[in-house]
């Protein structure tokens, strides 16, 4: 299983992004999908998870301005992201599992800095 992660960026604060990942070399739906994100200097934290049944779950601090998805595609998983703070600026990275097995994207960089 493969991820593939886009839509990183340098935003200003205040700004959106929308950050999307396929999973793909599976025949099998993930049953979570996730978001992850690791500031420099700081450890890895879970920002949001979607199971396949689309529960959601997400960190206190982007609840409200962060949105997490999964596509019609149910490997595919988006994080829409607004009213962006410098504090947002951090490598994310995608997740996902399948049972014990987790597999991970390379990451995409978004920065908020004005």
């Amino acid at each position: 299983v493969q991820l593939q992660a886009s839509g990183g960026g340098s935003v200003q604060p205040g700004g959106s992004l929308r950050l999307s990942c396929v999973a793909s070399g599976s025949v099998f739906i993930m049953n979570y999908m996730a978001w992850y994100r690791q500031a420099p200097g700081k450890q890895r934290e879970q920002v949001a998870v979607i199971s396949s049944g689309g529960n959601t779950n997400y960190a206190s601090s982007v609840v409200g301005r962060f949105t997490i998805s999964r596509g019609n595609s149910k490997n595919t998983v988006y994080l829409n992201m607004n009213n962006l703070k410098p504090e947002d600026t951090a490598v994310f990275y995608c997740n996902a599992a399948r049972f014990d097995i987790a597999y991970w994207g390379q990451g995409t960089q978004v920065t908020v800095s004005s």
